[in-house]
C-alpha cells in the first residue's frame, strides 16, 4: 500500500510521537510489520543545509551534483515516520544503524525535484536482537536514479535456545591512510546537519539510557566521511560493525575497492566495499 504525503514530515514531532508509541512495543523478529510505502514528491535539497553537510563530512563544496549519501538524509523524515508508526513492532528510540547499501543509477543534480519512496522490506533475527531492513528509492521524472537498503538493529534479549549468528571474523588491517580525531560534539553537529537526533548520538547521558557508555557517531556520518576520503563512486556497501565512541580517534585505511575505520586498539568499527553491491 502506497501513501503519498503532501509535505515532508516534521522530524522533531515524528521522533517524539515514535518514542511515545514505542513505550508499549515488544520487539520480535517474528512480529508482523506494516506493508506501507511512503512517497514524497517534489523534494529539493536546501542549499545551506547541503553545504553544512558537505563541510562536516569533508565532501567538496556542492556544485552540480549531490554526494551519493545525501538522498539518505533527505529521505530520513520518511524513514522516521515509517519506523515510528504504531504498527511497526520495534521501538524507535535506540535503533542502531548496522549497514547501508547505496547505488546511484544516474547523476544526482542538486536543484531538481526528487520523488522519494521508503518501505520496510522485512525483519530478521540478529545475535543481539531484531534487525529491520528499510528500502529507499529516489526518482527523477519518473525514472529511478538512486536507491538504498539499510538495516536497523533493535537490541533486546533473544529467545532462549536461539542460535544467533557469530560476530564477524577478524580481518587483517588495510593500509592506513589517515587518522581522524573525532570531537565529543560530532553527533550533535551531524544531527543539526541531517536531522537525525537519535539520543544515542547526542550526549553521554542520553546514550547511557540505551546501554551505551557514551555517545556514538552516526553510522551515516562515518560512511559519508569514508566516501569523501575514498572518492566519487557509483555504489557502496558499508557495514557498521562496532559503535564509534565520542570523543575518539579512528584510523582510515583503504586498498583496492575496500576501506575501513579502526580504533586505536585495532578494533574494526566500519568496513566498506565500493563499485558494486552484491
Amino acid at each position: 500500500m502506497s501513501t503519498v504525503l503532501d509535505k515532508s514530515p516534521a522530524l522533531g514531532r515524528e521522533l517524539l510521537a515514535g518514542a511515545v508509541r514505542s513505550l508499549r512495543k515488544h520487539p520480535s523478529a517474528g512480529a508482523p510489520y506494516p506493508d506501507t510505502r511512503l512517497v514524497l514528491r517534489g523534494v529539493r535539497p536546501d542549499a545551506a543545509r547541503l553545504a553544512r553537510y558537505a563541510r562536516l563530512c569533508a565532501f567538496p563544496a556542492p556544485s552540480g551534483h549531490l554526494p551519493l549519501p545525501y538522498l539518505h538524509v533527505l529521505a530520513f523524515p520518511l524513514t522516521v515516520r515509517l519506523l515510528g508508526a504504531r504498527d511497526f513492532p520495534l521501538p524507535l528510540p535506540g535503533l542502531v544503524h548496522t549497514s547501508v547499501e547505496l547505488v546511484g543509477h544516474a547523476p544526482l543534480p542538486v536543484p531538481e525535484p526528487y520523488e522519494l519512496a521508503v518501505r520496510v522490506s522485512g525483519l530478521a533475527p540478529h545475535r543481539r536482537g531484531t534487525e529491520a531492513t528499510v528500502v529507499t528509492q529516489a526518482r527523477l521524472s519518473g525514472q529511478p536514479v538512486w536507491e538504498s537498503r539499510s538495516t536497523y538493529l533493535s537490541r533486546h534479549r533473544t529467545p532462549e535456545g536461539a542460535a544467533p549468528a557469530p560476530p564477524p571474523a577478524p580481518t587483517a588491517p588495510l593500509p592506513p591512510l589517515a587518522s581522524w580525531d573525532l570531537p565529543g560534539g560530532l553527533g550533535r553537529a551531524y544531527a543539526a546537519a541531517s536531522g537525525d537526533r537519535n539520543p544515542i548520538h547526542l550526549t553521554r547521558l542520553t546514550a547511557r539510557l540505551f546501554g551505551f557508555p557514551r555517545a556514538i557517531a552516526h553510522g551515516m556520518w562515518t560512511a559519508a566521511r569514508c566516501l569523501a576520503q575514498y572518492g566519487d563512486v557509483p555504489a557502496v556497501r558499508v557495514e557498521f560493525r562496532a559503535p564509534v565512541p565520542l570523543p575518539g580517534v579512528v584510523r582510515y585505511g583503504a586498498e583496492g575497492d575496500r576501506f575501513e575505520l579502526r580504533g586505536g586498539d585495532g578494533r574494526v568499527h566500519v568496513s566498506g566495499r565500493v563499485g558494486g553491491v552484491p
